[in-house]
């Protein structure tokens, strides 16, 4: 199956259908936005050593892409030993280390290969399930990718949305 890479934790919650309900804990995030050029080359770097300790930092999964502020927005998960001890300081001005927030999310799955037409139809299945199960949504859409461009098959992606978990009784 190829090489395994640490992933960021969550719980299963509930299983509605077509969705899950899922609890994610704080992790440790790298970030980068990109009007031009390639933000997973940006991070990739930072992760390979181009950072102020010149330390490497394994890869994890998944690789979160998202639409902001009239770019794209990419995050790599840090390994969960970042929660612990600081991550490298990245050395270029545009990657932003953060911890993420708690919360509940609301997720589909889908496989092969993703692109914008099968973001936009897994994210209407997402809104659509998410309607029916009378959730309320407090965030805008992610895609999550797990694999790595060279994998073939059995190809996860998935679409996140954050909800209000008071309302997913």
């Amino acid at each position: 199956m190829g090489q395994q890479y640490e992933s960021q934790p969550y719980e299963i919650i509930k299983s509605l259908d077509d969705l899950e309900v899922r609890f994610y804990p704080p992790s440790m995030m790298a970030k980068t936005k990109a009007s031009s050029g390639n933000p997973f080359a940006t991070l990739f770097r930072y992760i390979s050593g181009n950072n102020k300790e010149g330390e490497k930092i394994e890869m994890t999964t998944p690789v979160y892409m998202y639409p902001e502020d009239d770019t794209s927005a990419m995050e790599f998960v840090l390994p969960k030993k970042y929660m612990k001890q600081d991550a490298p300081t990245p050395s270029q001005n545009n990657v932003e280390i953060y911890q993420s927030d708690p919360g509940y999310f609301a997720a589909v799955r889908y496989g092969g290969y993703s692109n914008a037409t099968k973001v936009k139809t897994h994210t209407e299945r997402l809104m659509k399930e998410i309607e029916k199960h009378s959730l309320k949504k407090i965030s805008e859409p992610v895609m999550l990718s797990y694999d790595s461009p060279y994998k073939v098959m059995n190809r996860r992606n998935e679409i996140l949305v954050e909800i209000s978990y008071a309302d997913a009784d």
